[in-house]
């Protein structure tokens, strides 16, 4: 998982395939797609405190809700996605929650290692499972770790925190079996410069999570120009069976556990290979990108985050390198963003924060760890950036 910003440019309050189209071609804005889900969409609550109502009833109302919702705008087509449910907790008291939990995610201040925590479900009859280890290879934030945890389906669970950690917090969600919202999606496959993505509405991006009660957008964007790229890992599950359904939990527990307004990545490849696009980056027709070619920034690099492009390949790389598809892809996009920019992704590059000054000497295309101390994107995913360099410079 991703590191928040410390920029005070771009930090939020700190807390817890159809024919092919280009986004200037398309026939539907950026902003017609967010105002049209927005309308449409029946969203989770803000601030995911107390168990969701997950009735029957309950379900049919949020489903009836959207029938007199407007038409999608010319160029979309109507897809529905379910609302996520969230439950927040804390400390290692068992947590039972009032829907089938998908992911927990788990947060601790104090170390960033895991050694020593563990977790273990809770059945719907209220059986314990055994005891399980908390993974070791997320990324890390600046005085803590944070996980995501695929549980399928449990109803509840309990956790013992990692040695020498403190504040532990733990959020239970559902992102696949909520009550439907319809949400407006292109009809057309997206590129960026050829290159086939995912736009947030096509994977299930709820917009109004990026705006607090009172309508004020928690993370509003800013733009920097393009210095580096960064490659990360997500440190879920490897093999997954849903992994939209995954990108739409990272996108809760960043934007709303967090605080940080919206998913922390630019762009994120599952092991099929599909690329989606990560933070909202307003109505350029290039994502992650403003009108004039400058970068949004990102919630990815502790202290090193304007200017610097973060792509987060879905799974856990550490003992093991990324499937082929994702390969392939990662080294796609790469490519294309480095020929955007106009930079040589062999070089190393001085790295200059525009926001506080801070410098780091880095490769073109780096990896998490080489910025702050973390496994991410993994020991085995990190040891192939040197031959993905040499793939994207070469064009093969």
């Amino acid at each position: 998982m991703a590191v928040p910003p410390t920029e005070p440019t771009s930090s939020p309050t700190p807390s817890l395939a159809p024919p092919s189209s280009s986004r200037a071609g398309a026939r539907v804005t950026r902003r017609g797609l967010i105002g049209a889900a927005g309308a449409i969409a029946a969203g989770a609550a803000l601030t995911p405190v107390a168990p969701a109502d997950t009735s029957a009833e309950a379900a049919t109302a949020e489903t009836a809700s959207t029938a007199d919702a407007a038409a999608p705008e010319p160029g979309t087509t109507s897809e529905t996605f379910p609302s996520t449910r969230a439950q927040t907790a804390t400390g290692e008291a068992p947590v039972e929650a009032a829907f089938p939990i998908g992911y927990v995610g788990v947060r601790w201040t104090g170390t960033r290692e895991a050694t020593g925590g563990r977790i273990r479900l809770i059945d719907a009859d209220g059986g314990r499972g055994a005891w399980m280890p908390l993974s070791d290879g997320g990324c890390s934030d600046s005085n803590g770790g944070a996980l995501l945890i695929p549980v399928d389906r449990a109803s509840g669970y309990e956790l013992r925190a990692p040695d020498g950690a403190t504040e532990l917090r733990s959020l239970a969600v559902d992102t696949t079996r909520g009550p439907a919202r319809e949400v407006a999606v292109p009809q057309d496959t997206t590129r960026v410069r050829g290159v086939a993505y995912l736009t947030r509405a096509a994977w299930g991006a709820d917009e109004k999570l990026r705006f607090r009660s009172d309508g004020a957008e928690i993370s509003p964007q800013t733009y920097h120009p393009f210095q580096t790229l960064t490659v990360h890992h997500t440190a879920t599950a490897n093999g997954d069976p849903d992994p939209a359904a995954t990108v739409r939990a990272l996108y809760h527990v960043h934007t709303i556990t967090n605080d940080w307004g919206d998913i922390g990545y630019h762009f994120l490849i599952d092991e099929a290979g599909q690329i989606y696009e990560g933070r909202y980056s307003g109505e350029s027709a290039t994502p992650a990108h403003d009108e004039g070619g400058k970068l949004v920034t990102a919630f990815h690099v502790l202290s090193f985050n304007p200017g610097n492009l973060g792509i987060a390949l879905l799974g856990t790389l550490t003992k093991q390198g990324p499937t082929a598809a994702a390969r392939d892809a990662l080294t796609t996009l790469l490519r294309s963003m480095v020929r955007m920019h106009g930079v040589d992704p062999e070089s190393k590059v001085t790295y200059t924060s525009p926001t506080t000054g801070r410098t780091r000497e880095v490769y073109e295309i780096g990896g998490h760890r080489d910025w702050m101390a973390t496994e991410c994107p993994g020991a085995v995913m990190h040891g192939e950036l040197g031959a993905l360099r040499k793939a994207v410079a070469s064009g093969s």
